[in-house]
């Protein structure tokens, strides 16, 4: 047979049809392939994103171990009077700030931060935990009057929320002008029974 020579096309065409269904599976494994590799490489990511999570989080169950001796910390300090002769007493109180700074101090070296709202600074529920409302003139509606607590957030993430004191929100529909009158036997009798 030469080069030359014609191949009889009865013989070509089921040689034909397997090269299209030869290339057609190549295509489908090919395809197949770049998803597996794709698939692996999303799950490598996924790996390293929770180990540098794990990692960076690690220290959130020790740190609210060590929040019960900051606040007690704080509240000593809080509590300690200022004006003493006595040198001894005043070097403790000196220690007991040292040793806040330096636990605060390591706080803040892996991460966690203080949140400690101002007076006046609008309450935020994804940092603030209202533990009670208390009216203030000199305050608008929804705002933190004082901090109960303070609270911690790791890289971002709250870890414990600062409990705090609000201003209540407006009340809807009466007035306290409309309850003065009232209670001062000025108003009308009120039929509670309903």
């Amino acid at each position: 047979m030469t080069d030359d020579a014609q191949l009889d096309p009865e013989a070509v065409a089921p040689l034909e049809a397997e090269l299209a269904a030869l290339k057609a599976e190549n295509d489908a494994l090919r395809d197949q392939a770049l998803r597996y590799a794709a698939d692996a490489e999303n799950t490598k990511r996924r790996a390293e994103r929770e180990a540098n999570d794990a990692r960076a989080y690690a220290i959130q169950r020790f740190a609210r171990d060590l929040f019960d001796a900051a606040d007690n910390l704080g509240r000593a300090l809080t509590a300690a009077p200022r004006e003493t002769d006595d040198a001894a007493f005043k070097n403790f109180i000196a220690g007991v700030e040292m040793t806040e700074k330096a636990l605060q101090g390591a706080f803040e070296r892996n991460g966690l931060k203080r949140v400690s709202p101002e007076r006046g600074e609008k309450f935020d529920p994804h940092l603030h935990q209202a533990m009670m409302e208390q009216p203030a003139d000199d305050l608008p509606p929804g705002s933190v009057i004082m901090v109960l607590q303070v609270g911690y957030e790791l890289f971002g993430r709250i870890v414990r929320p600062a409990m705090v004191a609000v201003t209540p929100k407006a009340a809807i529909g009466a007035s306290p002008q409309a309850y003065a009158a009232s209670a001062d036997g000025g108003g009308e009798a009120l039929d509670t029974k309903a």
